[in-house]
């Protein structure tokens, strides 16, 4: 008689028998994340959970089969698709605002997130509207641009609060800018005044010495890493800070097909809406960076200012804003910043030399950069 074998089989030889999952889904938590894995046929092969650790994603995904994974953006989908892509998987980060299946689901939960995730990688990763993440050395150095946005932020509120006080109080604190504030600027306020405002303009003061180093900072990785930010200052309420924002959040100037496309990437564009004969006018998306967008409004600020020097980009902006309207010079606003954008990015991409005035008309010659 032929005994049944009691032998057990090696895991080798028992992960060979598994199937391997044709796409995955996995919901990005805090602490705990959630994933699934679908089957060949597209039903639900294994989930689980994992912690959102360096070293349990590691355990957990190197002894499983490579397929196509999906995670959702968000503060940890950054350094987790860095590390699935490092083993071995093709990482797809969705957009969160495209993915309507998931934010306006109401049966909401990390599970059902995670299957939805898989299903439409399964399917159509385009759905997902994919993230393209920067790098790490790119991310590392955007890091010291957006720490020194959180220090000036965080002046700012501390001297608004500051002349609040004084303001309750009767008195005023002199105008001036903000990296010009200091202890000094209260001498004129009573005693009792000064000495309870002193803990704010001494934190006041110290900020502005952090921020002036970190400067410094920024030039010097501008100067010897990106040394194509020197095409970008080129133009007039460009300087160091915007355009090594600029390159660090694109960071890839290939990436897009035309310059024009630079505008709908940091979300200048008008949205749109049409149906039939009607075409209504609409706010811009605010999509991608927020701080890039907000540095680019700012620089068309300079450019569109009277001290602004005289070019065809201002002539353009001031001609859209004398069109009338309570919001013409808001809408001029906005559009001379995305016209920017696409500046920086032609510039950034010809590396040739912009001339002010009749930029299109004169021949254009090569920026000595670009040797």
């Amino acid at each position: 008689m032929k005994k049944n074998s009691i032998v057990k089989q090696s895991p080798k030889r028992a992960a060979d028998k598994t199937p391997k999952p044709s796409a995955m889904g996995m919901d990005l938590g805090d602490k705990i994340s959630r994933y699934c894995a679908l089957g060949a046929e597209g039903e639900i092969a294994s989930e689980g959970a994992v912690a959102t650790t360096r070293k349990a994603m590691r355990e957990k995904f190197s002894g499983m089969a490579r397929c196509r994974i999906a995670i959702e953006v968000g503060t940890h989908s950054a350094w987790v698709s860095r590390l699935l892509t490092g083993l071995g998987f093709e990482a797809i980060v969705a957009n969160a605002r495209q993915v309507q299946l998931i934010t306006a689901n109401s049966r909401k939960s990390d599970r059902v997130d995670a299957r939805l995730l898989a299903r439409l990688a399964r399917v159509d990763p385009q759905l997902l509207r994919p993230i393209r993440h920067r790098s790490e050395a790119a991310q590392a150095d955007l890091r010291t641009i957006r720490i020194r946005a959180v220090l000036v932020e965080t002046r700012t509120k501390l001297i608004n609060a500051a002349r609040g006080f004084a303001k309750s109080d009767g008195s005023r604190l002199p105008s001036c800018d903000a990296a010009s504030m200091d202890l000094e600027k209260m001498e004129a306020l009573p005693a009792e005044l000064q000495h309870g405002l002193r803990p704010l303009l001494e934190q006041v003061e110290s900020l502005t010495a952090q921020i002036h180093q970190l400067d410094a900072v920024l030039e010097q990785i501008a100067r010897t890493k990106y040394p194509e930010t020197k095409l970008l200052t080129q133009v007039s309420g460009v300087g160091t800070l915007i355009a090594l924002t600029f390159v660090l959040t694109v960071e890839d100037r290939d990436r897009f097909s035309r310059s024009r496309e630079v505008g709908c990437y940091v979300g200048l564009r008008p949205r749109q809406s049409d149906s039939g004969q009607r075409q209504p006018q609409l706010a811009i998306t605010k999509e991608g960076d927020r701080y890039l967008r907000q540095l680019l409004v700012q620089g068309a600020h300079c450019i569109l200012s009277r001290r602004g020097p005289d070019t065809d980009l201002k002539r353009w902006g001031l001609r859209l804003s004398e069109r009338g309207g309570a919001n013409a010079k808001k809408r001029a606003l906005v559009a001379v910043a995305r016209k920017l954008a696409v500046l920086l990015h032609r510039l950034w991409s010809s590396a040739e030399v912009y001339q002010p005035l009749g930029y299109r008309a004169k021949p254009r010659s090569k920026h000595p950069i670009a040797a």
